[in-house]
């Protein structure tokens, strides 16, 4: 289990020989704590929001390819049905939907 201090404590320990030769000779010991302040947002910060965005691209991405699909399956539907019914009459008068240009 690690060591830990109780908050508020810069140094826990100084070496005895810096002590007694502080001490001796009546300097300062100085403590250098090294801290770096963020400037800015950490990067987890943009990373939800840029997630949710791709999510909703790629969802927009796939609700328009699964309508085009179903638009071409349509398509494909209607004219085979038209190639198989054959001419179409209504009250005697008979009309060829899909027909070649040839006659």
């Amino acid at each position: 289990m690690a060591h830990r201090d109780p908050p508020g404590i810069i140094a826990p320990h100084i070496p005895a020989d810096a002590y007694r030769r502080a001490e001796a000779t009546g300097q300062p010991v100085v403590i250098v704590v090294q801290t770096s302040d963020r400037t800015g947002r950490p990067l987890r910060q943009y990373l939800f929001p840029i997630a949710a965005a791709g999510a909703g691209v790629i969802g927009v991405f796939g609700l328009v390819a699964a309508f085009l699909a179903l638009l071409d399956f349509a398509v494909h539907t209607a004219v085979t049905v038209a190639g198989a019914a054959g001419p179409v009459s209504v009250g005697g008068i008979s009309i060829k939907l899909f027909g070649s240009k040839r006659t």
